[in-house]
């Protein structure tokens, strides 16, 4: 018998489609891959990395949390807190002195320290009342002051530490003020400014640093004895400004080497802070009363 003839060759099975999609949008063909997972991606889903380009997923895991962030955010800008500040002064400065005269007036008084307005509600001012100002010049000597403090003071004890001496000095400078002249409104981030910068001074000076050469302290001094010949100047928000700067900062410098030792200075500012706003609630009901 003679055998069958061969048949066609068996057709070869269809090769596999080379041809690959992202891996999140599954639409779109790509030669790409992820160097970090392999994974193939789009041009929108890469981003260039330090080595290759990697996309977004990984990127996203790689990223350190969030407060690990903020806190490489903060140490990249050593005067945050200083610039923060010096921002809400000047929004709230813009936004108390508009175009209208008798509107920036309504504005001032319904912010601005008044020991009545105080006994009977009106809380708030003791706080408010350290971002008004009264004019351009007043606010610009007051930030010019404030930033050249802080670009000594922050670097040094930090954004928190800085905030902190600084609200617990305004509280004592708005008591300081309300003490003083109790009869007369008053306004201005002076008190805030003179205890930031007492506190400076302190632990500069005890740091070994002389107090003449330590800049501020001279500097406050010179302030203060001009304060007594000056009128339209509340003496008794500098002095209780830089009271409660002085005494947290002492407690700042002298308790570095205690393990607590940041906890204590956030302890002295409230503290300080406490204590001021509670006087000052009380004195001026007390006062408000004496006129029966």
């Amino acid at each position: 018998m003679m055998p069958d003839p061969p048949g066609p060759p068996p057709t070869p099975p269809p090769a596999p489609d080379a041809r690959e999609t992202c891996f999140h949008h599954h639409d779109r063909e790509t030669g790409r891959h992820c160097t970090r997972c392999g994974r193939p991606a789009c041009g929108e889903c890469l981003h260039q990395a330090a080595v290759g380009s990697q996309c977004w997923e990984c990127i996203r895991a790689a990223r350190p949390p969030t407060k690990e962030r903020v806190r490489r955010s903060i140490a990249g800008r050593p005067i945050i807190a200083t610039q923060i500040l010096i921002g809400l002064n000047v929004v709230a400065f813009l936004a108390s002195n508009g175009a209208n005269d008798s509107n920036t007036n309504a504005q001032i008084n319904r912010f601005q320290q008044n020991t009545f307005a105080i006994a009977h509600g009106d809380w708030w001012r003791l706080i408010t009342s350290g971002f008004i100002h009264y004019g351009i010049g007043h606010i610009a000597f007051n930030m010019l002051a404030l930033y050249f403090i802080g670009i000594v003071l922050e670097p040094g004890v930090g954004p928190w530490r800085l905030s902190a001496i600084y609200f617990a000095s305004l509280l004592a400078g708005s008591l300081g003020a309300m003490l003083a002249q109790p009869n007369a409104a008053s306004a201005g981030a002076s008190g805030a400014v003179f205890g930031i910068g007492a506190a400076a001074t302190v632990i500069m000076a005890r740091r070994g640093v002389r107090f003449w050469d330590t800049g501020f302290g001279p500097l406050l001094a010179i302030n203060l004895a001009f304060d007594l010949f000056l009128t339209n100047v509340s003496i008794g928000a500098h002095i209780g400004g830089a009271i409660g700067g002085a005494l947290i900062g002492l407690v700042m410098v002298e308790s570095t080497r205690s393990r607590y030792g940041k906890l204590l200075g956030y302890a002295a500012a409230l503290v300080v802070g406490v204590a001021s706003f509670a006087i000052a609630i009380a004195y001026a009901h007390a006062h408000v009363a004496s006129f029966g």
